[in-house]
């Protein structure tokens, strides 16, 4: 029958097709093959970029920088505190925005949201010392991504930002250097002490973001930082459970659970946690 289907293929120099099959057969396939097919398709980090244009609000310099693509990372999962976790790629570490030549940087979210008066202090306070960051770079590492946001913090700082924002540019810090731990080659020089040392760094970062979140709650309207009151107080719970402040964890929990207007995805979530608390204390 296969020789049938190609059997004219002769007439135009093709009769060695003749005997082809139309259908490949899966079964016929060995394991191997379909193990290194599986390799070649597996995407690298810097699959999931592109080079996404910006123009500075502060100097009006247009630029570009790495971005994750929309819809190309799968989520598969979080930790308590929302941090996100994605297959394939750490989009934490691209989450940061710096203008090169003045040295302005912020988070996404933020980086139009700035005054007048803002920008001048930026340009006084920043400007003059800024030497540049690496954008030459077809990925970033955890080293660079943790200096991307520390000049953001910087600069939320100089602005006189609100808290919120303070406190969100600690907290991303702080699961940047989660994910750099998390990463860390099997083969790293004295590798316990190292994660000892980032689990430090990250327990400061945490502590700051609890400080800040704690002053955004009772001083701005929601959403804050994109989240409604009760994602808010949900966090600032977890955070507060983090730096061992129990009893401030576990009413803010109570008082969510108890909540007519929280989702019960929330609560579930918040059951969770005060459950870890009880097994805690």
């Amino acid at each position: 029958m296969a020789d049938n289907l190609f059997s004219d293929l002769s007439k135009v120099g093709l009769g060695m097709l003749s005997g082809m099959e139309l259908y490949e057969s899966e079964e016929k396939k060995p394991a191997a093959d379909k193990k290194e097919a599986a390799q070649v398709a597996a995407p690298v980090e810097k699959d999931f970029l592109f080079d996404k244009g910006y123009r500075c609000p502060v100097c009006d310099t247009e630029f570009k920088t790495k971005a994750v693509r929309t819809g190309k990372a799968k989520m598969i999962g979080a930790d308590t505190d929302l941090r996100p976790k994605y297959q394939g790629i750490d989009s934490l570490k691209y989450d940061c925005i710096v203008c090169n030549k003045c040295g302005y940087s912020s988070l996404s979210r933020f980086f139009n949201n700035i005054t007048s008066a803002q920008a001048k202090l930026i340009k006084a306070n920043i400007t003059p010392h800024f030497k540049g960051v690496d954008d030459k770079c077809e990925t970033y590492s955890y080293d660079e991504a943790i200096i991307r946001h520390q000049l953001a913090l910087a600069n939320a700082v100089i602005k006189k930002g609100k808290a919120s924002e303070k406190a969100y540019t600690c907290l991303k810090i702080a699961w940047i250097l989660r994910g750099q731990g998390e990463n860390l080659p099997e083969d790293t020089k004295d590798k316990d002490k190292v994660l000892a040392a980032l689990k430090v760094k990250e327990k400061e970062y945490i502590k700051k973001a609890y400080e800040g979140f704690n002053v955004a709650i009772t001083k701005e309207m929601p959403p804050i930082c994109g989240m409604d009151e009760w994602t808010c107080i949900y966090l600032v719970a977890d955070l507060a459970r983090q730096c061992e402040d129990y009893s401030a964890s576990m009413k803010l929990l109570s008082d969510l659970i108890v909540s007519k207007t929280a989702s019960a995805k929330l609560k579930d979530r918040a059951r969770d946690m005060r459950k870890l608390l009880q097994d805690k204390l």
